[in-house]
């Protein structure tokens, strides 16, 4: 399965921005919890970033690993470190979050790096 994942990130971003039209107090408390949590103290944002690659691939959300590779990959982080977070999601989540990230992560990495060469 080919996943178009520059659209999978514009529909999702695009996604965000429609709902906050109705329901903008939720998209609102939703996006100032996330600005909270990847607010560079004791990591810094790359660092978060990978954290994020990882938790997508080990809960198999499509749209958060999508979103955290470019999100990784504009905070700096290289193919390779993005590859190493991953596989720590395959060491607890086994062959679910392996199939994830040798193929929707790695289109991911394929498509976005060159955004940021």
């Amino acid at each position: 399965m080919a996943y178009n994942v520059r659209e999978m990130l514009n529909s999702f971003v695009g996604g965000l921005e429609n709902l906050s039209k109705t329901n903008g107090e939720q998209v609102g408390a939703f996006m100032g919890l996330l600005g909270a949590a990847y607010e560079p103290k004791h990591l810094d944002l790359k660092t978060k970033e990978l954290m994020s690659v990882a938790i997508g691939c080990y809960n198999r959300c499509e749209y958060c690993i999508v979103y955290h590779s470019y999100k990784a990959l504009e905070a700096g982080a290289s193919k390779e470190e993005i590859l190493e977070a991953a596989m720590v999601s395959v060491a607890f989540g086994g062959g679910p979050s392996m199939a994830y990230t040798v193929t929707l992560l790695q289109e991911c990495i394929d498509e976005f790096e060159k955004d940021f060469n």
